[in-house]
């Protein structure tokens, strides 16, 4: 695909995700510099010229989020600048995409300003990976190609023979995609009936479904302070869940998470490399990392030779 129209840059969010979208497409990645002044603002150089290429700015916006952000938006502004053809970032894992709508007075709809900002800056349409929310495809007045990690993780758990398992919604809000998973590997869904207290505290109330006898999966699109995961882990084994396996695209994985999922009774978490691994999650052996680097490079070389995405899905 070294056709010197065709550029893949990256952020510093997750540059070895970037390299290996890199070497699956056999192109080099882009030349860039990105710094930092001394009060903290953050500042970037395009080193090679862009004029009329089809540009992809790899960038998940992982911790710290406002500032992998604010990079990728001055990435964009910069490439548009430079007389880029068409701008497209990559983002595996979108920013404040929890925050997809009014569920108590007076917030924001911050899921809604990042499309914003996105757009502003000058994207021309956007690749993302697992939204938490899908509708916020009609955020954006620009294409948005909204690849599912499942693919990955359905080829997993289905080379492990697990027999007959249950597959798990933890929460109302992804049972659809719970469902989904489920109808891939064709077997039955229950799902968690969960009441969340405040923000990240949550309290698993009762099981709908039968796992009982059988191993279970958890599937969720993200795990972030795992309180959720250990408790809908408890909830399964007392409701006679023989095992209990998680499956989930971004590995957030803040404050106490790694811990909560090294001293909880769960056999494995599987997760994918959209976001890094920090440093407390990479020392927990029962977390196993899957590459979405393929599925990511196949998405970029659909757009940039505009032929279907939707055979990614299956």
């Amino acid at each position: 695909m070294g056709d010197g129209k065709f550029k893949v840059f990256c952020g510093t969010a997750n540059v070895a995700l970037a390299d290996a979208i890199c070497a699956y497409l056999g192109v080099p990645r882009g030349k860039a510099e990105h710094g930092q002044f001394s009060d903290g603002e953050s500042r970037f150089q395009i080193l090679e010229n862009v004029r009329g290429a089809d540009v992809f700015v790899v960038q998940p916006c992982s911790h710290p989020v406002d500032h992998h952000l604010m990079q990728l938006l001055l990435m964009i502004d910069a490439f548009k600048r430079a007389s880029a053809w068409r701008i497209t970032p990559v983002i595996p894992y979108y920013p404040y995409a929890r925050q997809d709508r009014k569920d108590r007075p007076r917030v924001p709809i911050s899921a809604k300003v990042v499309a914003d900002l996105l757009e502003t800056a000058g994207s021309s349409r956007v690749l993302t990976l697992d939204l938490h929310a899908p509708q916020i495809q009609g955020y954006f007045n620009i294409p948005v190609d909204h690849l599912y990690a499942s693919p990955v993780l359905v080829d997993y758990f289905q080379k492990k023979k697990l027999g007959s398992i249950t597959v798990v919604s933890p929460d109302a809000g992804g049972v659809e995609r719970a469902r989904l998973f489920a109808k891939r590997i064709d077997a039955p869904l229950a799902i968690v009936d969960k009441r969340r207290i405040d923000v990240n505290v949550s309290e698993v109330m009762h099981l709908i479904g039968d796992v009982a006898g059988r191993p279970a999966l958890v599937i969720d699109d993200m795990i972030d302070t795992a309180g959720t995961l250990v408790k809908t882990v408890d909830a399964l084994i007392e409701n006679g869940a023989t095992q209990v396996y998680a499956g989930c695209t971004h590995a957030v994985l803040s404050g106490p998470a790694a811990d909560r999922i090294l001293s909880s009774r769960i056999e494995e978490v599987v997760v994918t490399d959209s976001v890094p691994l920090n440093e407390a999650a990479r020392r927990v052996a029962k977390i196993k990392v899957l590459s979405v680097a393929p599925l990511l490079a196949r998405g970029i070389q659909s757009i940039h030779e505009e032929t279907s995405i939707s055979e990614l899905f299956m």
